[in-house]
């Protein structure tokens, strides 16, 4: 999932209640410079196997509400600039 969305400036909401991520190794700057991006619920993702998660929402200016709330950090080694709002 590597920047997979980054740069989506009219990103503003997206869906991923049936994804199966369990075999996602990378996220970083997966929602990189998403700024109209509002709401996230990524409380369905399965991060036991994400070892970055670098920048994953660097330049999210306009991200207020999000659900981490099932997110797994245990295997995650790089962590840098992960939740920077500018």
């Amino acid at each position: 999932m590597y920047e997979m969305f980054r740069n989506c400036k009219s990103l503003e909401n997206i869906n991923f209640k049936n994804s199966n991520t369990s075999h996602v190794v990378d996220m970083k700057r997966l929602f990189y410079n998403c700024s109209k991006l509002s709401s996230l619920n990524l409380s369905s993702f399965d991060t036991l196997s994400v070892t970055s998660i670098e920048a994953m929402f660097y330049k999210c200016s306009n991200l207020e509400t999000i659900n981490l709330s099932y997110f797994n950090t245990k295997n995650v080694v790089t962590f840098r600039l992960f939740f920077i709002l500018l």
